[in-house]
């Protein structure tokens, strides 16, 4: 029965390769968008956490998804929280969403005095700002395209930066301008989106926290440990996220049932003599059934290898073509993708399966 299984899918190779195609591309949408999202998510977790922070002041109602609020705090709030007995270093930052490139990335707005005091930029060329439109960039960002060098001229929010220094990645954004610049180019002059705060001992965060919740005009702010906040970035809460998730799941889970289905279907149809000859010799209903879903059931290996196969190259592909995009591949998502590709084959099949099974031997011999 085995070497008559292969045998059906080699005879008719074009069918099979599509039937494993579709598969394949069924468990790449779902692992790539998955890759995409949580490489957004962990890559700023990263890159918040090595700004040298300890505890996180954003505004009322925000999320917790940096840089999606604007700047709508004034920056100048950063002088009473500075004057709290338990605070080392405040620094207002705006972070600035923009997908300029075709590649979503977070802009920084920087004091760059008290962003430095967070813990120190370790400079690989160039120095800091010079000029209001100078930018700082990390050595990542430095390596796209054909190369940045320090005097490289590069766009943000269609104006013209002067790149001043590169620095080592994982400090924040991977462009880095004056505050008060991004917030004249935003018209937010004088915001901020947050302030990062480094506390003079970390057993001293929760007074800090009673401290800045106990100023004038700040009860009502947000305030996060650095932990805390890391904790609320996964995708359980973050708006939309499983939504889009599951509508891509939802998608290709369809593509690869119909094509399966189609496929199978066809594939009976073309078979009835020879399904009434199996039967004809005594292959019982339950014999049919199996040998229609472990034809599927192969090409489903095959496709699912494939496609596990094309994401490890598009990775590849991604990180050399565009290193500050995160495109993180987990285990966790390449086992679902291949679960929900093998559950969709299989019920793809069921009816074929079960029509073949239904044939009378009779009315297959005498098929045309």
């Amino acid at each position: 029965m085995n070497k008559l299984v292969l045998a059906n899918l080699v005879h008719r190779p074009m069918r099979s390769i599509i039937s494993a195609a579709a598969i394949a591309i069924e468990v790449v949408m779902i692992i790539a968008v998955a890759a995409i999202f949580l490489g957004q998510i962990d890559g700023q977790k990263i890159r918040t956490n090595g700004i040298g922070a300890d505890m996180l002041v954003r505004p009322p109602n925000s999320t917790p998804i940096n840089a999606v609020s604007g700047a709508p705090i004034p920056a100048r709030n950063a002088e009473a929280i500075r004057k709290l007995p338990h605070v080392a270093v405040v620094a207002p930052v705006i972070q600035s969403f923009t997908l300029a490139g075709g590649t979503p990335e977070i802009i920084y707005g920087i004091d760059f005095e008290s962003y430095n005091a967070l813990r120190p930029f370790t400079f690989v060329a160039g120095t800091t700002f010079q000029g209001p439109y100078d930018v700082i960039v990390d050595d990542v960002f430095a390596q796209t395209d054909k190369g940045h060098q320090v005097g490289d001229t590069i766009k943000i929010l269609d104006h013209p930066f002067r790149i001043c220094g590169i620095v080592e990645n994982g400090k924040g954004g991977r462009k880095m301008v004056r505050i008060d610049t991004l917030g004249e180019l935003m018209g937010s002059e004088g915001k901020a989106s947050l302030f990062f705060v480094k506390s003079d001992n970390e057993s001293n965060q929760e007074l800090i926290r009673q401290e800045i919740h106990a100023t004038p005009g700040l009860q009502a702010y947000q305030v996060a440990t650095m932990h805390e906040w890391m904790s609320q970035m996964t995708p359980d809460k973050i708006p939309g996220f499983n939504i889009a998730l599951d509508v891509v799941t939802v998608i290709a889970t369809l593509v690869g049932f119909l094509v399966i289905f189609l496929s199978m279907y066809t594939a009976i149809l073309e078979r009835t003599r020879e399904i009434g000859i199996l039967k004809s010799m005594g292959a019982s209903k339950t014999t049919i059934v199996s040998m229609v879903l472990r034809e599927s059931i192969l090409m489903a290996f095959v496709g699912v290898a494939l496609g596990i196969a094309l994401i490890y190259a598009i990775h590849g592909y991604l990180n050399a073509k565009f290193p500050t995009l995160f495109f993180e591949i987990t285990r966790e998502w390449i086992i679902r993708a291949s679960i929900i590709a093998f559950l969709g084959t299989i019920f793809g099949a069921a009816y074929p399966a079960l029509m073949a099974a239904r044939k009378d031997p009779i009315d297959a011999l005498s098929y045309e």
